[in-house]
């Protein structure tokens, strides 16, 4: 929760883009703030956990399915139901799984994400994204269990 907390703190203050940011503490953390949306995916080791936190001003519209498009050389959209939007806070929205090679191959070889939740869609500038997504895997405590969301498709 601390690490949404920091991202929606990053959110709220009128920031320029960023570019691609990894940590290795105090979990495997990438982290990248568009105009739009602040994204953060993270690793827990611990519980073996990855999570994508997006978090943008205006919110996230209650939706039965999120999806995640990417767009680029190698396009994919993964679907899930099982992401959470804060009921506190809604600006937030969670997806956590214990699998993220779609995820972490989606951001590393593409130009851009769109987030899509009902009819609302938010793109990410994946522009960058490769190197830290790179660093992400090579996290010391990362584990990499390979896995995907619920659906997963190649692009046409």
């Amino acid at each position: 929760m601390r690490t949404v907390l920091v991202a929606l703190a990053l959110l709220v203050a009128p920031l320029p883009a960023m570019a691609w940011e990894f940590t290795p503490v105090p979990i495997c953390t990438l982290f990248h703030q568009d105009p739009e949306v602040a994204v953060m995916v993270t690793y827990d080791p611990d519980g073996g956990e990855y999570a994508i936190h997006l978090s943008r001003e205006g919110g996230w519209p209650d939706a039965a399915v999120f999806s995640m498009r990417f767009e680029g050389p190698r396009g994919l959209t993964i679907s899930t139901t099982q992401h959470v939007i804060e009921t506190e806070d809604t600006r937030t929205l969670t997806v956590r799984d214990r699998g993220f090679g779609n995820v972490l191959n989606g951001l590393n070889f593409n130009q851009r994400a769109v987030a899509v939740l009902g009819d609302l869609e938010v793109p990410v500038s994946l522009d960058g994204a490769a190197p830290a997504v790179e660093e992400f895997r090579a996290c010391p405590t990362d584990q990499l269990v390979h896995g995907t969301w619920t659906r997963a498709k190649q692009a046409s």
